[in-house]
């Protein structure tokens, strides 16, 4: 099986490579390091890409930027695939107001590109979108909540799951990058329903994951472990930093979109987070990482949220557990702090040794 990832040197792209390469496929990624245009040297997957083909057998990565169709379309039409990962993106929330039309033409023309290229060379292929959870905009924020001492709460006991799919994703704020994930959610969804391709439209809470390259405006777990380490300082974002966000390891994000592949369910859209069990807020996920680490985080408290960020957000995975009984949740947020804790001080002794 021929199968190609796009943003393969990043967080969920690499993981999908490691996994379809151990499985013995041939994986080709898309991957022209966008991030260090985004977030400068400190965002540059390319240390990522370096260990994946140091690392894999049947892996080679292009470097061909999405926005670019000419060259995507002569990529599916000459290495025909049988199953696309799409991961490539602008992933900032609040780095996509400054840069509207790189933003959109990323997000949202590039997703067109590969799903035009699909309809054409590869209609028979498996195509697993990689959307975000700010779809939904700050709609999640009109569940009534209550604020207790270290997080915001749902006040509900029908909410107590989280957020599920029949969530509106129009009429609310979404940030730009929110809007323009939001054009290619539906895009796939469209060609899913509309042409009948097999496509699945996966919206993430906050993935994470050690080999995560976390930066002040993406990535916040990464990041927060990146700042404990370093003694760096570190700002949250309003919200007394009782805002809930559910973790989930990069791996688990993996093995959803294979049972995907295997059973797709053409324009289907889901849920995917870290759930009620690795639900925490900023405020909870320091106290872990100091306990677990030993490293005391030097935090402040900024007055200002970002505009259309949530104030408690849980994904429901009810609809995707419904579809796909045998994928769950494999890896707690305990474990996912540890092991990103061990990665970011290795890296840390390797560039002071």
């Amino acid at each position: 099986m021929r199968v190609i990832v796009t943003g393969s040197s990043g967080l969920i792209g690499s993981a999908a490579v490691r996994h379809w390469d151990a499985a013995g496929d041939e994986v080709i990624g898309i991957d022209n390091d966008m991030r260090a245009t985004f977030f400068g040297a400190a965002g540059s997957t390319k240390w990522n890409q370096s260990r994946l083909e140091s690392e894999t057998k049947n892996f080679r990565t292009v470097s061909i930027d999405i926005r670019d169709k000419d060259k995507i379309l002569d990529l599916f039409k000459n290495e025909t695939p049988d199953l696309i990962i799409h991961c490539a993106a602008q992933p900032s929330h609040d780095k996509a107001a400054a840069i509207p039309f790189l933003d959109f033409e990323v997000n949202a023309n590039g997703t067109l590109n590969l799903l035009e290229a699909t309809r054409q060379f590869a209609p028979d292929a498996v195509f697993c979108h990689m959307s975000t959870n700010k779809v939904y905009g700050d709609a999640p924020n009109e569940l009534p909540l209550k604020e207790l001492d270290t997080r915001w709460e749902y006040a509900r006991d029908e909410d107590y799951d989280g957020i599920d799919e029949s969530c509106r994703i129009d009429q609310t704020m979404h940030s730009l990058f929110g809007a323009s994930k939001t054009a290619a959610d539906v895009l796939a969804q469209e060609y899913g329903r509309y042409f009948g391709l097999k496509t699945g439209v996966f919206r993430g809470g906050c993935l994470t994951g050690a080999s995560h390259s976390g930066v002040e405006l993406h990535g916040f777990l990464s990041y927060l472990v990146h700042v404990a380490v370093t003694g760096k300082p570190y700002t949250i974002f309003g919200y007394k930093g009782k805002q809930v966000r559910d973790q989930i390891e990069c791996s688990d994000v993996v093995k959803a979109f294979e049972a995907f592949s295997k059973n797709p369910r053409p324009g289907e859209v889901y849920n995917i987070g870290g759930g009620r069990d690795n639900a925490a807020s900023v405020l909870e996920c320091i106290s872990m990482i100091e306990e677990i680490g030993g490293h005391k985080i030097n935090y402040a408290l900024g007055d200002d949220n970002r505009k259309g960020d949530h104030i408690c957000y849980i994904s429901n995975l009810a609809k995707l557990r419904r579809d796909y009984p045998d994928w769950d949740i494999r890896v707690s947020l305990h474990d996912i702090l540890t092991q990103m804790i061990q990665a970011e001080e290795q890296k840390q002794a390797v560039a002071t040794s």
